[in-house]
């Protein structure tokens, strides 16, 4: 009888890649749900006047800047990023980025559109988006994409070295977090540094690979 307790007979919550794939309708319904998610969190922060890490944080940034929608300036800064994609980590994945670029650019307009309130409680606000945003790129990075800019760099230097996305992502977010100071009053850079970290946690305990059922 074998021992439930051996290595390779007892229960586990790490399985093989082959062991559970992802359908494309599993990877449709994740990546919508995931780029929704990011969205709502995008849209918690713009009402809390914060801003977060990568490149949606510089897009906020933009926006709190020029004024200029922020759907269109997150296309605009990530594009270029697409290209990294298809150079590092294929058609596949780099296509998927798109297309999750994109669906976050649309649902921001939709959200803002259907989802209306006049003000929320900045630190609820900060956190919460920060958090929604984290679950959301998490959902994403586990269908085979990202929402490019920064997400990308930090996947690729994961393949490469092993660091953790969610280390990676820390270090551009403290530069872009920086940058705010130019544009946000300082009471709301430290709030929305505090909420970066939030962000990142997720991504850096929860990231790891080998720990996930399914590809």
């Amino acid at each position: 009888m074998a021992d439930p307790a051996a290595p390779e007979t007892g229960p586990s919550l790490v399985f093989e890649e082959k062991a559970a794939p992802h359908t494309w309708l599993d990877d449709i319904v994740g990546l919508a749900t995931g780029t929704f998610t990011v969205s709502l969190g995008l849209f918690l922060l713009h009402m809390s006047m914060a801003v977060t890490g990568g490149t949606a944080g510089l897009s906020l940034l933009l926006n709190y800047a020029l004024d200029w929608p922020f759907a269109a300036l997150f296309a605009v800064v990530n594009l270029p990023f697409g290209v990294l994609a298809v150079w590092k980590r294929g058609w596949n994945f780099a296509l998927r980025t798109l297309v999750c670029i994109g669906a976050v650019s649309g649902f921001s307009v939709l959200i803002e559109q259907l989802f209306l309130i006049d003000r929320i409680d900045p630190i609820f606000g900060t956190i919460a988006g920060n958090l929604l945003a984290g679950i959301g790129l998490l959902i994403v990075f586990r269908h085979g994409a990202s929402l490019g800019g920064i997400n990308v760099v930090a996947l690729v230097i994961q393949d490469a070295t092993g660091i953790r996305v969610g280390w990676t992502m820390m270090v551009f977010d403290v530069l872009v977090i920086l940058l705010a100071l130019l544009v946000v009053p300082w009471q709301f850079v430290l709030l929305s540094a505090a909420g970066a970290v939030v962000l990142n946690l997720v991504l850096a305990l929860n990231h790891r690979p080998g720990r996930y059922i399914g590809h």
